[in-house]
């Protein structure tokens, strides 16, 4: 399918590792120019080595003064910003009895206020201009939340909220917001996580994946983890497809028993 991306302009926030790298070149292959953010230089500099000229980036902390309107300035160098994606994010397995205020507004900061502070500074942009999109990455722990990671669940809900609300400030105009819920998904960092569990345990990281999906997961039809460049594919479907706005799109390979 033809998206129409060429010289089009994308920011993905968080897009230099994980789910926003797949992202990134989803929208590279559809034509379209694209700036990633992350954390260190050295990220960003071999995502945009790998990822080909039409793929420039910038360092930053986003929960930090300042970060997202430097970056926000990045973006705009190249052109109006036509895609937004909100894909900074962290998540940890924690004891909600043993996470304390601090943590949770850590959590809270770089979870929620960094989609926040980049929709505040381009949305704006957008709806002078009359057409552009968002999306936010959520989860399916949005509205699945899980007890071992509260914090992540309530972060995530509070996300499908912001999405949805500003989608209401869209109404008349071609600029549209909207959120994604991936499942369970093999990226480095999870990768990482399951090797941690194997070594514990004494068990091959496949045979992790396999108890989780019969143990934590039992409700996935998949019964397995999804790819980053899944995620990417639907995450580009649901930026660029004019009649979709508002909406949360589940890629959690059915572990959410609901029809909607």
């Amino acid at each position: 399918m033809d998206y129409q991306l060429t010289g089009k302009n994308v920011l993905i926030t968080g897009g230099a590792t994980g789910i926003g790298r797949a992202i990134a070149q989803c929208f590279l292959d559809e034509g379209a120019r694209v700036v990633v953010s992350g954390l260190t230089d050295e990220q960003v500099e071999q995502a945009c080595h790998e990822l080909g000229p039409n793929c420039s980036g910038m360092a930053g902390d986003l929960t930090q003064p300042g970060a997202a309107e430097a970056l926000a300035d990045f973006a705009r160098r190249q052109g109006c910003v036509d895609y937004l994606i909100n894909c900074v994010g962290i998540f940890e397995v924690r004891d909600f009895f043993e996470t304390d205020d601090a943590q949770w507004f850590r959590y809270f900061d770089v979870n929620v206020m960094t989609a926040v502070r980049m929709s505040r500074l381009l949305m704006a942009d957008m709806l002078a201009a009359g057409e552009g999109s968002i999306v936010f990455i959520s989860s399916e722990s949005g509205v699945k939340p899980q007890p071992w990671m509260v914090h992540y669940g309530a972060m995530k809900s509070c996300l499908l909220g912001v999405s949805r609300a500003l989608a209401e400030l869209t109404k008349g105009t071609a600029v549209r917001v909207n959120s994604i819920l991936p499942g369970p998904t093999s990226t480095d960092a999870v990768k990482r996580y399951h090797a941690e569990i194997a070594e514990e345990k004494g068990i091959s990281p496949q045979q992790v994946v396999a108890d989780y999906f019969d143990q934590t997961e039992p409700t996935s039809l998949i019964r397995r983890m999804i790819e980053p460049e899944e995620v990417a594919r639907s995450v580009l479907h649901l930026a660029a497809s004019p009649a979709l706005n508002g909406m949360a799109m589940r890629v959690e390979g059915g572990t959410i028993r609901s029809i909607l």
